[in-house]
């Protein structure tokens, strides 16, 4: 009985210990003109002292510089209340630099927590970063290129190496760079987030990079840059165990997107249930170009509407370092065991590419993505690409950085184009054309162990083939039904191309159903 009380007793001592804070008794004054850093950081350092608990953000609008978050911490956040970063870079601190894809030197932040454990940022206000506001101000003293004195900016959010991550509710809104950045931290739960960041260059939405056990449920993003982007910047960390669903995406770039930084894995990682809409770049694309391995990744129940180039997949030898004098070169990665399926999506005629392709897929010379399967997926698209197009030679870009438009100004099929590929799955595909298309709905070149079933193909007059392999060994081609009038079915080219296999196909329209050049 004794040992039950002085159990009690602390308890009891420990739960009086964690009192809740109020930024306002620590002299926080919410009239968006007093600079406040000093007063955030004191609630929250007084919470943290006193065993954690939450730091209040009443009513009022509290203009602040870099504040850190602490253990045991979370920022509960009023109606009402915003958090609004100041527009002097010198009020900014980088506690955690490293260098970005594009090469440029980046940190700086806002919020912070760094090596933190149990903290949270929840409630009903808003972070604003004003973020135009900022950029305006400062290209007044930086006289760099644009393109250089970007990453000076802050990002709104910053959890680096964290574990036990809790953000539900809070609206994000008008960052400077990056709208929120999670670097190597286990543990985060994300939900309710709302983001609305844009007006100037890089404003990403939630950038995932090098976290494990993550998930990520029920946020409506509305970025500059890309919404939702799995990184990893350093090799040290994957991009582990993540889930995520329940997302409204619209970007200035890419929707869903992994390995703009790419040097450790990305795996086991599955996406559902989530609404893209007026997308500028790609709706979903999967890259690994600086050494990582890419796999078991499962991506379904996407709906698309005004998106440009519905999906990238690209393996390639950027081979990049981000952590300066804390990592080295890595070899070429590997992409393998993707899955996307259940995607419905309308491609926008004013694309990247024009005319505009649903699909792209490629590897490096000797480099394959392999195991990819598509399937169950509709796409809407704009047509219009003549007979020269159809031939099309693609540029390798083995080192460039991985974008749609480093393949442009087209590529040869309307449809899908794969290169370099080993055991890719093709299932239940769908294409419709508003207008007429003369380049081959599906085009793949190196190829090996392909498999084309279950397509619906629209009716074109006058292509010199639908289907065309080229240097392309063990093709199946089942159950694919072609409309419209044209040369042949299926062409294949190449002294490689060998070992295809046409089963219960429907193209009644073809002059010759096979031919081999």
């Amino acid at each position: 009985m004794k040992r039950f009380f002085l159990c009690m007793l602390t308890a009891l001592s420990l739960r009086v210990a964690a009192a809740d804070v109020n930024i306002t008794a620590h002299g926080a004054v919410g009239d968006g003109q007093t600079l406040n850093t000093a007063s955030i950081q004191k609630a929250i350092d007084a919470c943290h002292g006193s065993g954690g608990g939450k730091v209040i953000f009443p009513k009022g609008t509290f203009l602040s510089g870099t504040v850190a978050m602490k253990d045991n911490v979370t920022l509960h956040f009023e109606k009402g209340s915003v958090l609004l970063g100041s527009t002097d870079v010198n009020d900014y601190k980088n506690l955690d630099p490293f260098t970005d894809g594009l090469g440029i030197d980046v940190g700086w932040a806002l919020l912070v927590a760094v090596d933190a454990k149990n903290i949270g940022i929840e409630g009903r206000g808003e972070i604003d970063g004003q973020g135009s506001k900022l950029k305006a101000a400062h290209i007044l003293t930086d006289t760099r290129s644009e393109s250089l004195r970007w990453g000076r900016r802050p990002f709104l959010v910053r959890i680096v190496r964290c574990e036990g991550v809790k953000v539900n509710g809070i609206t994000l809104k008008f960052a400077s760079a990056w709208t929120s950045h999670y670097f190597q931290c286990k543990n985060v739960d994300i939900e309710n987030v709302k983001i609305i960041s844009h007006g100037v260059a890089h404003n990403d939405g939630i950038d995932i990079d090098g976290c494990q056990e993550v998930r990520i449920k029920n946020c409506d993003i509305e970025s500059g840059d890309d919404a939702l982007c799995f990184k990893t910047t350093s090799s040290k960390m994957a991009c582990k165990n993540i889930v995520v669903t329940g997302m409204r995406l619209k970007s200035g770039h890419g929707a869903i997107k992994m390995g703009t930084e790419s040097m450790a894995p990305f795996e086991n990682i599955k996406i559902s249930d989530c609404y893209i809409y007026d997308t500028n770049n790609g709706g979903i694309k999967l890259l690994t170009v600086d050494g990582a391995h890419l796999r078991n990744v499962d991506i379904s129940n996407i709906t698309m509407v005004n998106v440009k180039t519905p999906m990238l997949f690209r393996l390639g030898s950027r081979l990049s370092v981000f952590r300066k004098g804390k990592d080295t070169q890595q070899p070429t990665g590997t992409m393998e065991n993707v899955t996307v399926r259940n995607v419905k999506a309308q491609a926008s005629a004013n694309a990247q590419l024009k005319p505009p392709s649903g699909i792209l897929i490629t590897g490096v010379p000797g480099h394959y993505i392999t195991g990819l399967t598509l399937e169950n997926i509709e796409i809407d698209l704009a047509g219009g690409g003549d007979a020269t197009h159809a031939r099309q030679v693609v540029p390798e870009a083995i080192d460039k950085y991985p974008e749609v438009k480093t393949f442009g100004p087209l590529v040869p099929a309307y449809g899908i184009w794969a290169r370099h590929v080993k055991n890719l799955q093709l299932r239940n595909i769908t294409f419709k054309l508003a207008a007429n298309d003369l380049r081959p709905a599906f085009v793949c070149e190196d190829g090996r162990n392909v498999s084309l079933s279950n397509w619906n193909i629209p009716a074109t007059d006058g292509a010199e083939a639908v289907i065309r392999l080229e240097n392309v060994s063990k093709a199946v081609i089942s159950g694919v039904k072609a409309d419209g009038k044209f040369q042949s079915f299926v062409q294949a080219e190449g002294a490689e191309s060998k070992d295809v296999k046409l089963q219960k196909n429907k193209a009644p329209g073809a002059v010759q159903a096979y031919v081999k050049k």
